[in-house]
């Protein structure tokens, strides 16, 4: 008996098996494109257009240059990339992600493996690397709840806990068309990997 399709056809022409997938299938092009047509809260978002994975990722980045400035460039590229498997996989809440258990982590462990490598990054990233990576996506998390998904600061407090913003901090919330929130994908990788590939020069 056949084993069901476990593979991904993306517009790059590559196909992405989802179960053992390999870097050889991944372009950031395909990452780009799905990341902003993923949207975050399911799409309860206040907004002409949904808050995508693509501009939050950029968030992310952004806040985590703002925490640790002196991060080294592949750290921040490990940051833009943080949610990278959800180009093709999509974006759940955490209590649906707790729901639906192992499955989705370990899928999600398995992409993020192949795209770091793809990349030029470790397939597992430093555990106090993930931390501040982790810190940078509650901070985002709290922003985003506060000023387009309706919660209270309050809320947001209790749920993402209270967080303090430095003055360097530009990028605001402002929603974007899915093809403006790829380019600025596009662009925040392009600079990211030209820098480091100058480090290594």
């Amino acid at each position: 008996m056949s084993q069901p399709r476990a593979w991904q056809r993306m517009l790059s022409g590559r196909r992405l098996d989802l179960l053992n997938p390999s870097p050889l299938d991944i372009e950031i092009e395909d990452i780009a494109h799905g990341l902003a047509f993923v949207a975050r809260w399911n799409g309860q978002t206040h907004g002409d257009y949904p808050y995508s994975v693509a501009e939050h990722s950029i968030l992310v980045l952004e806040i985590y240059k703002n925490f640790y400035p002196n991060a080294e460039r592949k750290w921040q590229l490990a940051a833009l990339l943080h949610d990278a498997p959800e180009y093709v996989i999509g974006d759940m809440i955490s209590p649906v992600k707790s729901a639906v258990g192992r499955g989705y982590a370990e899928m999600d462990k398995r992409l993020t493996e192949a795209i770091h490598l793809r990349f030029g990054l470790p397939a597992d990233v430093p555990s106090h690397v993930k931390k501040k990576i982790k810190r940078a996506d509650k901070a985002s998390a709290w922003l985003e709840a506060v000023e387009i998904a309706g919660f209270s600061k309050k809320e947001a407090d209790q749920l993402f806990g209270t967080q303090e913003f430095g003055n360097s901090l530009t990028h605001r919330l402002r929603l974007h068309a899915p093809v403006e929130s790829k380019n600025l994908f596009l662009k925040a990788f392009s600079e990211l990997s030209e820098s480091q590939n100058n480090d290594f020069s």
